[in-house]
Formats: structure tokens, sequence, C-alpha cells
């Protein structure tokens, strides 16, 4: 049962669909400079970053297309915290306890809530699979937190899932 004020925040498939058509999009382009290698210099290194393209660009396609189905709620947030279900790497429960900042992050054109936790190492351990905690070691070392938040994948603008989620991190250190 959900408390009054916990505030569900939805996947927004549009947003899936153009990600997904996009992975896909990318997934071929490097299937075609492997076939096409040795005609752009170094066969060996463009053979090399094909594969690597194909095998990120395809585990992000993957993820895409089972969250399709998905009907739960992209992030979950409450009196105890924020439940992640937003991406690839999504942190699960993230107790309001644990976090000591919010910060915004910006890679190119694309920003993040970075969740700064106090138990880092915990959140990073408790996440099934080596891609995905290697990637939030990586998000660890490059931004000092394994938590980050993209409104990318939901329904909702960063402005206004960064106010929400600032709002209920102030509010709940007055309790």
């Amino acid at each position: 049962m959900l408390e009054k004020n916990t505030i569900e925040i939805p996947l927004s498939k549009n947003k899936t669909y153009k990600m997904l058509f996009g992975s896909l999009l990318f997934v071929i382009m490097a299937a075609w400079l492997i076939y096409a290698r040795e005609d752009y210099g170094n066969p060996i290194l463009i053979l090399i970053v094909g594969i690597i393209a194909i095998l990120f660009f395809g585990y992000i396609a993957f993820f895409l297309i089972k969250t399709l189905p998905d009907k739960s709620p992209g992030l979950i947030i409450n009196a105890q915290g924020i439940v992640d279900n937003a991406s690839a790497v999504a942190a699960g429960f993230i107790k309001w306890e644990d976090v000591q900042q919010i910060k915004v992050a910006q890679v190119m054109n694309q920003k993040f809530l970075m969740i700064l936790v106090r138990n880092p190492e915990e959140y990073i351990n408790r996440r099934e699979g080596a891609i995905a905690r290697n990637a939030m070691q990586m998000n660890y070392k490059t931004y000092g937190s394994p938590i980050s938040i993209s409104s990318d994948a939901l329904a909702i603008s960063f402005n206004e899932l960064h106010q929400i989620i600032l709002d209920r991190f102030n509010q709940s250190k007055e309790l």
C-alpha cells in the first residue's frame, strides 16, 4: 500500500522507443563498420571498436526491450527514500538516511542527479550483474557516487525531477 505522500514517476514508453531505435541504429552502424573495416584505416582497431559498440549498445537495447512491457514506475519517492527502477544500472531502494548530498552532473547535453550516499560500496555490491556493478563503480570513481538518476526514460522533465527529489531530501532532514 502506498503512503499518501508517495510520488510515482512512470517510465516513458515514447522515450524508451526512441532510445531503443537509437541503440539498434548504433548496433547496425557498428556491424557495418566491422564488415567494411578494410576500407577505413586500421582494421584491427576498427574491429575492436565495432565489437565494443555492438556489446554496449546491444546491452542497452536488450535492457530497453525488457523494460517495454514493465508497468512498474521508474521512480517511487516517499518518506523513506527513493526506489530507482529507471535504468539498466538502477540502484533500487535508496534510504534518505544514506543520502548525504544531491548534485547535478552533466555529460555532453545529458543531465544526471548524482545521489551521494555515505555507503557507496554497499549500493555497488548489492547490484546484480557485472556490467551494472562496473558501471556503478565507474560512476563512483568519476562523480563520487555510484547512484545516478536521469530523466531520460521517465515521464518527467529533468528540472521537475530535480526539484521533487531535492524537496523530499530536504523534508527528510527535518524529520
